[in-house]
C-alpha cells in the first residue's frame, strides 16, 4: 500500500515550522496547512458551477504537498522566487529524493503521473488554481495569528497588504467572491482552521505534538493510498479521501474526546453521538451549500439522526445502504466509502504517532501502552480487501526501532 519511508517522508511536515521569521502565539506547523487547504480545496471546487475533475485535485493536491516536505528550509516567497529562474533543478531534486518511495506504488502508473505534473505546467489548470487558491487563503488565516504578535514589526503592513491583495488574482471562483461578502464557506474554513490549536493525546507528552487538522491529513493520504492499492473508482477515491480527511471535523464543536472514554459505555457513547448531531445540526450543516450538503453530511457519515464515518456504506438511489462486503461496489454509482478501513487507517495514523514519539526518546506510559493497544486493533481486523494493515503496521514500528 505505501511504505514506511515514504510514511516518514509524509510525517516529516509535522516538524516543518511555518512564519518562523516572525514571533508568534503558537506554532505554525507545515501538516496543519497542508490539511487546511486540502479542506479548502475542497469547499472552493464544490462552489464551482463547471465541474471539477475532483480525483485530479486531490492527487495534485499530495504531489504538491510531497514536493513541498522535500524543499524543507526555503521561505515559501524565496521559494516561489527560485521557481521562477532554478525549476528544473528543484524538480530534479524532487525526483531524486522521493523516486524509489514512489516508483512501485500502483505498479509505477503513480509515478509516471507525478513525473507528468511535474513537467507540463499547461495541464489541469483549473484544479492547480483551485489548489493555489486554498493555499493562499490557509495562508491568510495563518497570517491573522501572525498579526497580532507582529504589530511592532516595521515592515508587518506592508505583509498584510502584500497577503490581502493575492486575493483579487482568485475572484474568478465562486467561492473566493462567497468568501469575500462573507457568506457561510467562510466560517466552515474558520471551524476547520481551529483544530491545529487541539493536540492529539493531549495527557502524553510527545515528539513531534500533533494537532487534530494535522491527524486528519493522515488519515486521508492513508486512505487515499488505500484506494489505490484496490484500485478503487474515482468516486469511491474521493470518497474515501475526504471521508478521512473530515473524519474529526465536529471535534472544532466538542473537542477531542478521547476512545477510551467515549467508547467506555454503549450509554456514554449514545449521549456523546446526540450532542455531537446536536452541534452538528447548528453549528455545521446550515453553513454548507444546498448544492453538496447531503453529500458533505454523507461524507462525514450522518444517516438520519446518528453519525459513524467508519461504517462500510453506499450512496445509492437516494438512500444510504451501510453493507458489510464492498467487493460488488465499486463503481462511482454506488458512492462507496470503505469506512472499516479507513478506521484501520485512523488507528495507524494513532499508531505512527506513539511510535514516532517512542523513537525520538519521549516514552511515557500512556504512549506505549496506546501504541500495543492500537497495534492489537488493527490486528483484530488486519486484513480488508487484500490489504493487510497489521503487516505494515509491524514495518512501521521495525522502522522506527532502527
Amino acid at each position: 500500500m505505501i511504505s514506511p519511508e515514504l510514511i516518514d517522508k509524509i510525517f516529516s511536515a509535522t516538524f516543518i515550522r511555518r512564519w518562523n521569521d516572525f514571533p508568534r502565539l503558537m506554532e505554525l506547523i507545515e501538516l496543519d496547512k497542508q490539511a487546511h487547504k486540502f479542506i479548502i480545496a475542497y469547499l472552493l471546487a464544490k462552489c464551482e458551477d463547471e465541474k471539477i475533475d475532483i480525483r485530479t485535485l486531490i492527487e495534485i493536491g499530495i504531489f504538491e504537498f510531497l514536493k513541498r516536505v522535500v524543499v524543507t528550509d526555503i521561505r515559501p516567497d524565496v521559494f516561489h522566487d527560485i521557481l521562477k529562474e532554478n525549476r528544473k533543478e528543484i524538480d530534479n531534486l524532487v525526483r531524486n529524493e522521493l523516486r524509489g518511495m514512489l516508483v512501485d506504488i500502483e505498479n509505477g502508473e503513480f509515478w509516471r503521473r507525478f513525473e507528468n505534473y511535474l513537467d507540463n505546467d499547461c495541464l489541469h489548470k483549473k484544479e492547480k488554481h483551485i489548489l493555489k487558491a486554498a493555499s493562499y487563503l490557509s495562508t491568510r488565516w495563518e497570517f491573522q495569528i501572525i498579526y497580532e504578535s507582529s504589530k511592532f514589526l516595521s515592515d508587518i503592513e506592508e505583509v498584510k497588504k502584500s497577503v490581502e491583495k493575492e486575493l483579487e488574482e482568485y475572484y474568478d471562483l465562486n467561492g473566493i467572491r462567497d468568501i469575500t461578502l462573507s457568506t457561510k464557506i467562510e466560517k466552515i474554513i474558520d471551524l476547520s482552521g481551529r483544530l491545529r490549536f487541539q493536540k492529539r493525546w493531549a495527557q502524553a507528552p510527545r515528539i513531534p505534538e500533533t494537532s487534530v487538522l494535522g491527524h486528519m491529513l493522515i488519515v486521508a493520504i492513508l486512505g487515499y493510498f488505500f484506494s489505490l492499492k484496490i484500485c478503487a473508482s474515482s468516486k469511491r477515491l474521493e470518497n474515501n479521501f475526504y471521508c478521512a480527511l473530515f473524519h474529526d471535523f465536529p471535534e472544532s464543536l466538542t473537542r477531542d474526546i478521547i476512545s477510551p472514554v467515549k467508547h467506555s459505555s454503549s450509554n456514554l457513547e449514545s449521549i456523546v453521538n446526540k450532542i455531537e448531531m446536536k452541534r452538528i445540526d447548528k453549528f455545521i450543516t446550515p453553513f454548507i451549500p444546498e448544492s453538496f450538503k447531503s453529500e458533505f453530511l454523507y461524507i462525514l457519515g450522518i444517516n438520519s439522526d446518528k453519525k459513524n464515518e467508519f461504517e462500510n456504506r453506499i450512496f445509492y438511489d437516494n438512500k444510504i445502504t451501510q453493507v458489510e462486503s464492498l467487493e460488488e461496489y465499486n463503481d462511482d454509482i454506488y458512492n462507496t466509502i470503505d469506512g472499516k478501513a479507513l478506521k484501520n487507517c485512523d488507528r495507524l495514523a494513532a499508531f505512527l504517532e506513539a511510535v514516532i514519539s517512542l523513537s525520538c526518546g519521549i516514552k511515557s506510559r500512556e504512549l506505549v501502552s496506546g501504541k500495543e493497544t492500537t497495534l492489537e486493533k488493527i490486528e483484530e481486523n488486519r486484513i480488508i480487501n487484500g490489504v493487510d494493515f497489521y503487516e505494515l503496521a509491524c514495518k512501521i514500528g521495525k522502522f522506527y526501532e532502527n
